[in-house]
């Protein structure tokens, strides 16, 4: 009669808890604070270019300084190593030696979006055009008829290195990519979703005056070149050195009536991105070396200098390791990587797509995918 009834369903039963249901109200703050903060980065930091640049401003302002190889490393010393403008590892040494390993969070910077071709600009029935080629795995039909910016970087012959941020500094200029109108659209409404806009035709408007008191031929083009001219002193060569690209002419915003959550380009992967540097940058004389990478390419396959796939973070852990006489392969034996990115959360929209027991939910923590790839795991490893 005394025996103590067991509650089996608390016990044994996993029962995931909303988050909002389980935060403090100080824990809500930073969580607020966290994201104003993320923000500011997606906002600052459009193309990887720009992730290297802002994340480095951001760690030297916090005492690292850049990594030169050979040079004299004490416990507690922070340091970056910056590939190429386009990747970036960040590491604060630990108090244990190497041969204990270390403790590396890595994340990818790059996103999908649309790079000029190398002979992008020309004129076609008295409009000026950019040829493009997609990067990364976009879905076409949300490329059409939304405003895009420009950023990236001219090399002139000259060798000076220029960056170019056009579209979101304030009374810029945007861009485009027209779409047909809903009753000239019939043929294309047949379409499958794939097919409507073909990649072919993802080329950027971007302008239509004509050169005044000209009587050649392609008065449009010649114009946007003067003006190209007169901004960076670029000629059409030049774009053959250069690396341009658009992307999205949104600033990240808050989502919903109650601002629960935030909408913008570059999600993947520079949410992972932008925790692990956060991370980093608090961290203060830990007891195994801590690493940040943040890589390009990943988009494509990882591929590259400045893609995973590279020899930059070899290289740069086995100079550290060389300093304190630690073979590499010791170093990797005893270390702990997080290589983080996105999953995609349950959407009851499309729910016939998700497999609901065990698909991440919005508001309940990280993400854990433990498979990916196609088919029998096809393409990846198990986490």
């Amino acid at each position: 009669a005394n025996e103590k009834k067991t509650d089996y369903r608390a016990e044994l039963f996993y029962q995931p808890k909303h988050g909002y249901d389980r935060i403090t109200a100080k824990e809500r703050a930073a969580l607020e604070e966290y994201a104003e903060a993320y923000k500011v980065f997606l906002n600052e930091a459009r193309i990887e270019r720009e992730a290297v640049k802002l994340s480095i401003a951001m760690a030297e302002e916090r005492g690292f300084t850049e990594y030169v190889p050979g040079m004299a490393l004490k416990p507690g010393a922070k340091i970056y190593y910056n590939n190429r403008d386009k990747a970036l590892i960040l590491a604060v040494i630990g108090k244990a030696p190497l041969s204990d390993g270390c403790v590396i969070a890595g994340a990818h910077i790059d996103a999908p979006r649309l790079d000029l071709k190398q002979n992008p600009l020309y004129e076609f029935d008295e409009l000026g055009f950019f040829k493009t080629h997609y990067y990364g795995g976009i879905r076409k039909y949300q490329w059409v008829t939304i405003p895009l910016e420009l950023h990236g970087v001219i090399v002139l012959k000259s060798g000076q290195s220029i960056r170019v941020s056009v579209g979101n500094g304030e009374g810029d200029p945007l861009f485009t990519i027209d779409d047909l109108l809903p009753h000239l659209a019939t043929d294309q409404s047949k379409k499958p979703l794939h097919e409507a806009i073909p990649g072919e035709s993802l080329n950027i408007l971007i302008g239509s005056r004509p050169l005044r008191n000209d009587e050649g031929k392609d008065r449009v083009k010649i114009a946007i070149l003067e003006l190209l001219n007169r901004k960076y002193g670029m000629t059409e060569e030049d774009f053959i050195s250069a690396e341009l690209c658009a992307v999205p002419a949104f600033s990240a915003r808050d989502v919903g009536f109650d601002r629960s959550l935030i909408g913008a380009y570059g999600h993947d992967d520079r949410v992972c991105a932008y925790a692990s540097l956060a991370a980093l940058l608090q961290v203060q004389n830990p007891r195994r070396t801590a690493i940040c990478m943040l890589a390009d390419k990943e988009e494509i396959g990882s591929e590259g200098v400045s893609g995973m796939q590279s020899a930059a973070f070899d290289a740069f852990l086995a100079d550290l390791c060389a300093s304190q006489n630690v073979p590499l392969r010791a170093c990797y034996e005893k270390s702990f990587c997080l290589s983080a990115d996105v999953t995609a959360a349950y959407d009851p929209n499309f729910a016939d797509v998700y497999e609901k027991r065990n698909s991440a939910y919005i508001n309940y923590g990280m993400g854990l995918c433990k498979y990916t790839g196609s088919r029998g795991k096809g393409g990846c490893s198990d986490a």
